[in-house]
Formats: C-alpha cells, sequence, structure tokens
C-alpha cells in the first residue's frame, strides 16, 4: 500500500453534531475567541475559558463517530498511513483508529501550566483544580491555543516528506502551519487530495466535494480495495 497521510479537519466531525468555526448558531459564536482560546484570555478569566471547554467536552462525549471516523480507524489499521487531525474530539479513537497524532491537543487531556504533567481531564474542569503531579497551578486543558504552536509538527512533516499520497478531509486548508503541508507533499512528489464540502482552491491534484460521510468512506474503500 502506498504510504499515506490524512490530515483531518472540523468537517470530519460536523455531521457527529460537534460544530466547526462557520457555524451561525454554534458554540463558538457564544464567545468571543480572544476569550476563550488564546492563552491571554486563560489568563485574564480562567473560569470562562473551562466553562467553555467543559461545555465543548459535554458535546464530545454525548456525540458518536459517523461513518467517515469509521472509514478512516479502519484505513488507520492499514501500513504505512499516518492520521493527523486539526480536531480536539476522540471520535477517531472511539471509531477504533489507532496512532492519531492531534496537532491542537485533545479535549479528553488536562495539562499543568507549571510543570508540564499530562492526565485525563475530567469532565468539569475549574480554575482552583490542582495538578496531580505537582499540586501547583494553573491547570488547562490540553489544547493548543491561538498563538501557541502545534504539538508534533516535527513527526508531522516527517510523515508527509515520506508519503506517497497526502489527503485533506474537512479542513480550510487556509491556516498555517496546517496549510503548508499540500505544499510539502507537493515539493516531494507526492500526489494531493482534497475531500470537503467545497474544494479550497485549486493546490489539490484531485478534489472530492460532498460531506465527510459521503465521500470518505467510498474512497476508503478505494484505497483498500473493498469496493
Amino acid at each position: 500500500m502506498k504510504r499515506i497521510v490524512v490530515l483531518s479537519g472540523a468537517g470530519l466531525s460536523a455531521e457527529s453534531g460537534l460544530g466547526t468555526f462557520r457555524d451561525t448558531d454554534g458554540l463558538w459564536t457564544k464567545y468571543d475567541l480572544e476569550e476563550v482560546a488564546t492563552p491571554q484570555g486563560f489568563s485574564r478569566n480562567p473560569a470562562l475559558v473551562h466553562d467553555f471547554y467543559n461545555a465543548r467536552r459535554a458535546n464530545m462525549r454525548a456525540a458518536a463517530p459517523n461513518a467517515a471516523h469509521a472509514a478512516l480507524a479502519r484505513l488507520s489499521q492499514s501500513p504505512g498511513v499516518t492520521l493527523v487531525t486539526q480536531n480536539i474530539d476522540d471520535l477517531l479513537e472511539r471509531a477504533g483508529a489507532s496512532g492519531v497524532i492531534h496537532m491542537h491537543g485533545e479535549l479528553d487531556r488536562a495539562l499543568c501550566a507549571a510543570c508540564g504533567h499530562r492526565w485525563t481531564a475530567p469532565d468539569v474542569m475549574t480554575p482552583d483544580a490542582p495538578c496531580p503531579a505537582c499540586a501547583a497551578g494553573p491547570t488547562r486543558p490540553d489544547i493548543v491555543w491561538f498563538g501557541e504552536l502545534p504539538y508534533h509538527m516535527e513527526t508531522i512533516e516527517a510523515a508527509v516528506t515520506e508519503a506517497d499520497l497526502f489527503v485533506s478531509i474537512g479542513t480550510s486548508g487556509t491556516v498555517y502551519p496546517a496549510a503548508g503541508f499540500v505544499e510539502l507533499a507537493r515539493a516531494v512528489g507526492a500526489e494531493t487530495l482534497e475531500l470537503n464540502l467545497e474544494g479550497s482552491g485549486g493546490r489539490f491534484d484531485t478534489v472530492r466535494e460532498g460531506s465527510a460521510t459521503d465521500v470518505v468512506p467510498g474512497w476508503v474503500a478505494e484505497i483498500t480495495g473493498d469496493a
């Protein structure tokens, strides 16, 4: 099988009821992103930030993986496949995917800003909860906020430079550094494919338009020979 790197974004989980940045009436629209998704916002009002992510965590835990998650989970069992996601939900893992690289962190994880310890987040996080390792704080969601560096960039870039096929699913592809992955893939001669509601503008060799549950299972079936 080809060496494949799959980058997924919010469009992968939208049909499971988890909103995207563009939703006109979704959770994101009820908050100022500067206040809930930046280190500065957390410093100003940690309770507000925890309230926001507690709500997102509850939404995630009430959601179920969809057919696109299940298809990618099957694909992840094949040799040479790397799943990278911008999403902070756990739906790929709950669908059975292995080795998912979360470049923006995970809602199910907590982080101590004092000592760097990470642990499984409770349903409800609060500003006064101490770190289980150092008993200090503040403790925060293990999420990459605006202005912070995404996780695992060296690992992701190494995988892309070795890929035969780079696939982008459900992401606008306009925010760096993730937006640069397709250029990196093209520079090393990899094929590039976009699966999205609408194409993002001509940077991919092939574009298949449609919802994730419509286009992802069919593509995976072709790759695995189950079509």
